[in-house]
């Protein structure tokens, strides 16, 4: 079983990944982890850490490491081990063309997590800035970052996952409700692919 977790950037997912390892015993991979260990081994492996501000998008990284994911991904369902993997640079339409084939979608779960423009309006500062990063301890690699781009990058990838059909967990409320809803939700998909 693979677990996937993408969405926006500080939206809570290498938390609820680290959750998910201590419910479930699974372990997990950072897609950011990959990507520096990538760039530390060979720093001409095409990107640069901070292409995403370079180009205004995460799908240039994306799409470099794509081959990389969807082979740990295939690799890890033939060989019947489960692992969570979580990161920005999971794109919708990729995972869904990986979920086409029979051979592998009865193991992936797979969703998106972001925020409403009216959350970010209201919690912009009180939650989402102060708790980026707050499961590494790590500032956050963009520095660019600020409350527009912010609610583009969340209206895009809610964008993504509705043109391809991905699952969407949109927070509009209060944080822990929502995730809440999202952990009852991996819990059903959890339990039909152990029957």
């Amino acid at each position: 079983m693979i677990i996937l977790i993408g969405g926006v950037g500080y939206a809570g997912k290498t938390l609820m990944a680290q959750k998910l390892l201590e419910k479930y015993k699974i372990p997990y991979l950072s897609i950011d982890h990959l990507k520096m260990g990538i760039y530390r081994s060979d720093p001409n492996c095409g990107f640069h850490p901070e292409s995403d501000a370079e180009t205004g998008s995460c799908e240039f990284i994306a799409d470099k490491l794509w081959g990389i994911l969807k082979g740990i991904i295939m690799t890890n369902i033939e060989n019947k081990q489960n692992l969570i993997i979580e990161g920005a640079y999971l794109m919708p339409e990729k995972i869904k063309e990986l979920e086409l084939d029979e051979e592998y979608s009865p193991y992936i779960i797979s969703f998106y997590m972001g925020f409403s423009r009216k959350y970010i309006e209201q919690k912009w500062h009180s939650q989402i800035q102060k708790n980026m990063g707050a499961i590494e301890a790590r500032t956050p690699e963009r520095d660019d970052i600020t409350y527009d781009i912010y609610i583009s990058e969340n209206a895009q990838m809610k964008k993504m996952c509705e043109d391809c059909g991905a699952k969407y967990f949109e927070i509009n409320g209060e944080y822990n409700k929502y995730i809440q809803k999202v952990y009852e939700w991996i819990d059903e998909r959890v339990k039909n692919v152990f029957r």
